[in-house]
């Protein structure tokens, strides 16, 4: 054996048993070389891989391979006063990065770290690190107001950026793109990042005027930009668009069943333009229910690999805002050919299914179909007939009422069902924002969810977890709306944060089911625990995603699930469809599944993404806009609940949903200490206690449109309950009178309004309300509300708009 070959041997060996140590003899043995002769070889090949640092001799003077370690990547979450955290592994605390190491990373950007001391064993004290490269900048362009102004010789103005995570940063605009007016919105293109010589800078050149910073819309329009949303559609996808006829076509109804002669009905809200599904029922002979969801057929239209389709999957979501919609088709499908217009044939995706008495759908059919609306019926009118029994309603849809009766007691079944297998139901409040023609926020009103939305929300939980069985056990790749089990770290810290208020979860929080965490929001349903105990069940969830593998819907209590019922806004929906079809044509054999194998991860994963990105910018509007509507209302007092408690202050929730700072600095009583077992701030010497759900009155100080922020101070805090709870010295926080962000060190993390941090019993620094809990009730599952006027996520739980 020649010696490279030899020393190839020996590294392999080593290699494949990677912390393993081996003593020159042992590896002679293990490699089947015992001969006296071939002992000399085995120590002279080990001898220059050690050279060549390829083994490395331990404490014991036996030989392992040296196994270069993968680079931790991971992403780069800044503070304002210079340090910041990289967030490389979900399951490990996050690397805080002193500001000398950060190497001027952006808020969000992609980084390589090193560690350079890791974490304490026994501690919640994470690991510090240094950053050793940028992987990929987060930002790219940037958004804001235009102010000109000469700047040395090379530029012509700075951009006030409108990304609070940018606010810190100068950025100086050259003059090689466009020349825009001063007080213009823009957008500019990344060319140079904060470096050595310029830490607090960016330039770059403009290259889009959106429109003056006091035109009706631009507000909007800038947090459209800034969060990257497709928003106009190119002309290739508008002229194929135009050509697809407004009306079906009789060569297109060949192959579909017709049940255009069935009482179909779409029922939505008033405003909703884009109907994508109808509903049909009634009692069958056999004592069953007939249960029929038609969902309107996109993917006739939208043929894959076109224009349309490649627009769609860029899309991926429409994107609800306050007074509009950024649609991922265009109208002239979404509210045309492919929404379900009453007293029009329309082609559809068909899912019928047979319910018994006890909820259980016994038997199904998935086919398409050519319908016909009967009615466009609204949520308003269905629950006066359904909850109020108004008798001029009644009058009006006296030929649909028997029906609409049927349905309500399909509900009432699938409903129980639901429960039964401890699916989880979330009552938080949700908030309307009433513009007017300018759109300036006149009004925040809570929607009301009344019979008829929880009813559609059934029928269309019903047909998505109808089809997700369906293919799963048909054994063929299918597309998937997932939401795992929580993270058994997550669900602890949750139960140490119940048992503080002495909320029981009863089971085995090391085998988490959903009944358990049903159980809990039922304890505490009507109390003033409610609504904290809900966002702290929502911190501890995972989010839900798409994925082509069934890991079924935590939160659902549902082994199988999918997204089959909104394909006018959603991009899986249409996905699910073209499945469906796919397999219809081509059959389910091999040849026919490998078409799919291997598209499916990157749509899931793109998908994902981008309703990400969706509810981000639907997040930014909202808070802005509530912003704005405080604007009016400075120096008003509210009454509020603690929504949060930090060491740096309390976040308080009015009525309206508007969520607010009390800044510690501004409780002036006395001197506040925050107890972090107890979740509360603590007067040392009044030992008045605020906590989680406690009812507080707030005097409104600021609002900040741009800003996003809120801030509020206590009204008559001598009302605060007292309690006997010490504050130890070493969980005491000293941070009278810091500003705004309280005070940091090496592992605090204390955020503003809109990015805030908590840390949990494992030290892993999670988000807090602000961030978390409402990110979380959108994400678990934005499930199937079709329009931004629709008050119910169709998963169980609420959308915020």
């Amino acid at each position: 054996m020649t010696t490279n070959n030899l020393k190839e041997k020996i590294l392999t060996h080593l290699t494949d048993n990677a912390g393993v140590s081996y003593s020159a003899e042992k590896l002679a043995h293990q490699l089947g070389m015992d001969d006296a002769e071939q002992f000399t070889p085995i120590v002279q090949s080990l001898a220059q891989l050690e050279r060549e640092k390829k083994v490395q001799v331990t404490d014991r003077g036996e030989f392992e391979a040296v196994i270069k370690q993968q680079p931790l990547i991971g992403t780069f979450h800044g503070n304002d006063k210079g340090f910041g955290f990289v967030d490389y592994d979900p399951d490990l605390p996050d690397m805080y990065i002193n500001p000398d190491h950060t190497l001027y990373a952006l808020n969000g950007d992609q980084v390589e770290v090193k560690v350079l001391r890791p974490a304490k064993a026994g501690s919640d004290q994470g690991p510090e690190g240094q950053v050793t490269r940028i992987v990929e900048h987060k930002y790219e362009n940037v958004v804001g107001e235009f102010k000109q102004a000469t700047i040395g010789d090379d530029y012509i103005g700075e951009i006030l950026l409108k990304d609070k995570k940018l606010s810190q940063y100068h950025f100086y605009v050259t003059d090689k793109g466009l020349k825009p007016l001063d007080g213009q919105v823009v957008t500019a293109t990344v060319e140079t990042y904060p470096s050595d010589e310029a830490p607090e800078v960016m330039t770059g050149a403009v290259t889009e005027v959106i429109g003056d910073k006091d035109e009706p819309g631009i507000d909007i329009m800038s947090v459209i930009y800034a969060h990257d949303v497709p928003h106009e559609f190119p002309k290739e996808v508008m002229e194929q668009a135009n050509k697809i006829p407004l009306h079906v076509l009789p060569e297109e109804k060949k192959g579909r069943v017709d049940i255009t002669d069935q009482p179909l009905v779409t029922i939505d809200a008033i405003e909703s333009k884009d109907l994508d599904d109808a509903v049909v029922a009634w009692k069958m002979d056999n004592g069953h229910y007939h249960l029929g969801v038609h969902i309107a057929d996109v993917t006739h239209y939208v043929k894959p690999g076109t224009p349309l389709d490649q627009e769609a999957f860029k899309r991926g979501t429409s994107v609800y805002l306050t007074d509009r919609v950024v649609p991922m088709l265009p109208k002239r499908l979404s509210n045309g050919i492919c929404s379900l217009n009453p007293n029009e044939e329309r082609l559809a995706m068909s899912c019928e299914m047979e319910i018994d008495e006890q909820g259980k759908i016994v038997n199904h059919r998935i086919f398409q179909s050519v319908m016909k609306s009967h009615a466009r019926m609204t949520y308003k009118a269905v629950n006066k007939i359904l909850e109020s029994h108004d008798a001029k309603t009644m009058k009006q849809y006296e030929d649909l009422v028997p029906m609409f009766e049927t349905m309500g007691e399909i509900h009432k079944l699938l409903l129980k069902n639901r429960k039964k297998r401890g699916a989880i139901d979330f009552e938080a409040p949700e908030a309307k924002i009433i513009v007017d023609e300018k759109g300036h926020p006149t009004d925040i009103q809570l929607r009301n969810r009344g019979l008829s939305e929880r009813m559609i929300e059934s029928f269309m939980l019903a047909a998505n977890e109808t089809v997700a069985e369906h293919y799963f056990k048909e054994r063929v790749p299918f597309l998937y709306r997932i939401h795992e089990t929580p993270d058994s770290d997550r669900i602890k810290s949750f139960v140490d944060f119940l048992a503080v208020f002495g909320i029981d979860v009863h089971g085995d929080i090391k085998n988490v089911k959903p009944g358990m965490l049903q159980k809990v929001l039922k304890d505490v349903a009507g109390t003033p625990e409610e609504q904290m105990v809900q966002v702290m069940m929502l911190r501890s969830m995972q989010q839900a995603k798409y994925s082509d593998e069934e890991l079924g819907h935590f939160g659902l209590g549902a082994k199988y699930y999918t997204h089959f019922t909104s394909p006018i806004r959603r991009y899986p929906d249409d996905t699910v469809h073209r499945l469906i079809k796919w397999y219809e044509e081509h059959g389910k054999n091999e040849p026919a599944k490998d078409h799919w194998r291997d598209k499916l991860p990157e749509i899931a994963e793109h998908t994902s993404v981008t309703e990400r990105r969706g509810i981000d910018t639907e997040r930014d509007v909202d808070s802005m806009k509530k912003a704005e509507y405080m604007e009016d209302h400075v120096g008003e007092t509210f009454d509020a609940v603690v929504s949060s408690v930090m060491k740096f202050g309390l976040f308080v929730e009015l009525p309206n949903t508007v969520e607010g700072l009390v800044h510690i600095s501004v409780m002036k009583d006395d001197y506040y200490e925050y107890s972090e077992k107890h979740m509360a701030l603590i007067g040392r010497n009044s030992h008045r206690i605020f906590q989680m759900g406690q009812p507080i009155k707030v005097k409104l100080v600021r609002a900040d449109k741009d800003l996003r922020e809120v801030d509020f101070e206590i009204v008559n805090p001598e009302e605060a309950p007292k309690t006997k709870i010490r504050v130890p010295r070493n969980d005491e926080y000293r941070g009278r009178g810091r500003g705004r962000k309280g005070r940091t060190n090496n592992n605090s993390r204390h955020e503003n309004n809109n990015g805030n941090y908590y840390r949990n019993t494992q030290g892993k620094w999670r988000r807090t309300h602000q961030e978390n809990g409402h990110q979380n009730n959108r994400q678990i599952n934005r499930g199937q509300t079709r329009h931004h006027n629709n008050s119910r996520d169709h998963e169980g739980v609420r959308r915020h708009h």
